[in-house]
């Protein structure tokens, strides 16, 4: 084969190796004997929903709020970046890989609003009643009052970050109607006035097995459950 042949082939060899998909980590490597992951959140809420996300995967789960880390500063401008830098954070703070959510509740009618600041809505006391209701009266104040003009969904990015600085995000969501008032007082943050598509029963009126329970148990129905399939995929399996 002439030089010019063989570069054609080596070219041909790196494009075919560029569209290759990037392997993913998994956070339990066959040689580990124990799989220890920190859950990079201080929000007593989520710990409890992630802990059941990973529990049939035998992980050792402990959270960045029961070692006492710091929590990092969320400047990112999407819920991804958001995600990274609390994953990341942790993991270098304790040497561990870190697993982090940033989710919130996007309005259509208030034009994605609260978004990445539905934590802050709730202000220092984590107020939940009183951001329900903050979303209510805008609602109302823009004629928001029939169920086809209170659109909204759930979005949840989870991402996964290693000391190294190597990091795996997915992210996904969950359609659904905002009610009023709120019912229901399972789950938490703004759980009680959503209603998901195709249900009758708000996320603070359904059970956690209803909510986030994965297959073949539960449907996986939450943005959170949905998203942590997608890492479960590929990353534990």
């Amino acid at each position: 084969m002439t030089d010019d042949g063989r570069r054609t082939t080596d070219d041909r060899r790196r494009t075919v190796d560029a569209k290759s998909p990037r392997p993913h980590r998994k956070i339990c490597p066959p040689s580990s004997a124990v799989c220890r992951l920190l859950i990079a959140t201080h929000n007593p809420g989520k710990l409890a929903e992630m802990r059941e996300l990973l529990a049939p995967y035998g992980i050792e789960a402990t959270s960045a709020g029961e070692l006492g880390l710091p929590e990092p500063d969320e400047t990112g401008t999407s819920f991804r970046d958001n995600a990274r830098i609390k994953a990341q954070a942790a993991a270098q703070a304790a040497g561990l890989p870190a697993f982090a959510d940033d989710s919130g509740l996007v309005v259509d009618a208030l034009d994605g609003e609260p978004g990445i600041y539905s934590a802050r809505w709730a202000g220092p006391d984590k107020d939940f009643a009183h951001a329900m209701a903050t979303i209510d009266r805008k609602l109302r104040e823009r004629g928001a009052t029939a169920p086809d003009k209170r659109k909204a969904h759930f979005v949840s990015a989870l991402c996964v970050a290693w000391p190294d600085g190597h990091v795996e995000d997915f992210e996904a969501k969950v359609d659904g109607t905002l009610v009023w008032p709120p019912r229901g007082d399972k789950g938490f943050g703004y759980d009680p006035m959503f209603l998901p598509d195709g249900y009758t029963r708000t996320f603070g009126e359904m059970s956690s097995e209803e909510k986030h329970g994965l297959p073949p148990r539960g449907r996986g129905l939450s943005h959170r459950a949905r998203a942590f399939v997608k890492l479960a995929e590929a990353c534990l399996g």
